[in-house]
């Protein structure tokens, strides 16, 4: 049986309402990759306190008692995967996933470059035919429903070919999260396609690999500046009739550092509320940073969630 879509598209939508969705449904088996540090350990401990995760801590067991110790948390009951450090914990988690002994994996206190290694590594077996990609899933006060940027943590500066998957990826997102057919902004810093600017082109292709059935499932239009992609008054003002153009579902960026600047300006002087996930793999990886709040952490174990129930009817 499919697990219905969550519903995040009423302009209400918030933690709450998120939660209230995934309530019903039992929590996942997640491996949190070496959480040596207090944020990232608080993180695993208050998504299962939530009911949304199980955690399999992987990582050296005398470290992380030592900083459950110092914080006060009680690891009781918790599954500990004692590892020598970050890189075998890495290593282990994409083992667990590989084995089907956790449904998704959560980052800790390592670094992206080294838990993501451990998860494209041809020998992890958790490898797809796409590419992996990263999804922020925003809400701010200022827009009507929830949005995915993409992608601003992991793929640096994507080809025409890479960027096709980021799309499908983040496509297939807005589907399990309730958006039956996204709209989809490639962004540029402008909304007609110049031959000296890389990124007009790119979007121009995408547009016509969607038009051949190449890419599916959502509506794509680009060139489009940014104010163009998310104001209906901007694109009228630059004369854009688009049935995608001021009302985005999904906001593709060029390269990762213009993602990664917007997504943080969004949270940061926009009021966001923001949740991280990587697919592309065949478990969502749970990746937010050590300086993000609970909630995000909170909203994306609750994404993850969705994904990991989705991915046993629909594997990717």
């Amino acid at each position: 049986m499919n697990t219905p879509a969550a519903d995040l598209t009423h302009h209400t939508f918030d933690l709450q309402h998120l939660l209230a969705h995934v309530a019903g449904m039992p929590p996942i088996r997640v491996a949190v990759v070496h959480p040596c540090d207090e944020p990232s350990l608080e993180g695993a401990l208050d998504a299962r306190r939530a009911g949304l995760i199980e955690p399999v801590l992987v990582a050296p067991r005398a470290k992380l008692e030592c900083v459950a110790a110092a914080a006060g948390f009680d690891l009781s009951g918790i599954a500990i995967e004692d590892v020598a450090h970050s890189h075998a914990a890495a290593a282990r988690a994409a083992e667990l996933a590989c084995a089907g002994k956790v449904e998704a994996l959560m980052k800790g206190s390592l670094h992206t470059d080294e838990l993501m290694a451990a998860v494209v590594a041809r020998e992890s077996g958790l490898r797809t035919k796409r590419r992996v990609s990263h999804c922020f899933v925003l809400h701010t006060p200022r827009y009507p429903r929830p949005f995915i940027v993409t992608d601003a943590a992991i793929n640096l500066a994507p080809d025409l070919v890479q960027k096709a998957d980021i799309v499908r990826n983040a496509i297939d997102l807005a589907h399990v999260i309730g958006v039956k057919v996204p709209k989809v902004a490639i962004l540029a810093a402008v909304e007609t396609v110049n031959p000296i600017m890389q990124a007009t082109l790119d979007a121009a292709a995408l547009c016509k690999m969607a038009d051949r059935g190449q890419i599916t499932g959502g509506l794509l239009d680009g060139p489009l500046a940014f104010d163009n992609a998310v104001s209906p008054e901007a694109a009228r003002t630059k004369g854009i009739v688009s049935a995608v153009a001021g009302q985005a579902d999904i906001l593709v960026v060029p390269d990762l550092e213009s993602g990664n600047m917007l997504a943080k300006q969004l949270v940061y002087l926009g009021d966001a509320t923001s949740a991280g996930i990587v697919l592309g793999a065949k478990v969502p990886v749970i990746l937010t940073s050590r300086a993000d709040p609970d909630i995000s952490r909170i909203a994306s174990c609750a994404i993850a969630l969705l994904l990991a129930q989705h991915y046993r009817t629909s594997p990717p």
